[in-house]
């Protein structure tokens, strides 16, 4: 359980630092822009992997089953799946879907942060993915308050039909190679 807060504290505290711009820019302004980013990566990339392994030590520790959810909740959040992943592909292409739902990236955390607490009723996720969901919520609302600018939905399609075949490719890929193979919980029936 320490390593997965340990490695969430650094992954979340990267994420948080860049929402505070006055703190952020200082700190470019010393180090330099390349730096800051090479640094930023590491740290986060530290979080990220700590959280995973931290994550999969709790999980096989057995942590305490806070409650049983239905099986027609792992029905629920396969489908919330197929969205998440489509928001995710989204952020990365100049789509409707994109412009819509304004930070698709935040959107898709959010519903895979969802879908898994409807999913799982032990400690190690809801403690994960509660700690996500809440920065995500963050997040988004930090971003409104900075006023960036939303992204703009282009003339044609062409970039949702390529964001909803990507984000059926990463669905595939996290449902039958990720799941199984990586966290050791296949999803999908065999």
């Amino acid at each position: 359980m320490i390593l997965m807060l340990a490695g969430l504290a650094l992954f979340l505290g990267a994420h948080v630092f860049t929402t505070r711009r006055e703190a952020r820019a200082a700190l470019i302004a010393r180090i330099g822009e390349g730096p800051y980013k090479g640094l930023y990566s590491a740290v986060s990339a530290a979080g990220l992997v700590l959280t995973a392994y931290g994550y999969a030590a709790w999980r096989d520790a057995g942590p305490a089953q806070l409650w049983e959810p239905p099986v027609a909740m792992r029905h629920i959040a396969l489908l919330l799946m197929l969205f998440a992943s489509i928001f995710a592909a989204a952020a990365y292409v100049p789509s409707h879907i994109r412009a819509r739902m304004k930070h698709p990236l935040l959107v898709a955390v959010k519903t895979w942060a969802l879908a898994h607490l409807l999913a799982n009723g032990d400690a190690a996720t809801i403690t994960l993915c509660v700690l996500v969901l809440a920065w995500a919520v963050y997040d988004r609302i930090t971003l409104k308050r900075r006023g960036n600018p939303f992204p703009v939905a282009p003339s044609g399609w062409g970039g949702d039909v390529v964001a909803v075949i990507a984000g059926l490719v990463l669905y595939a890929a996290l449902a039958f190679l990720f799941h199984p193979y990586v966290v050791g919980v296949p999803v999908m029936p065999s």
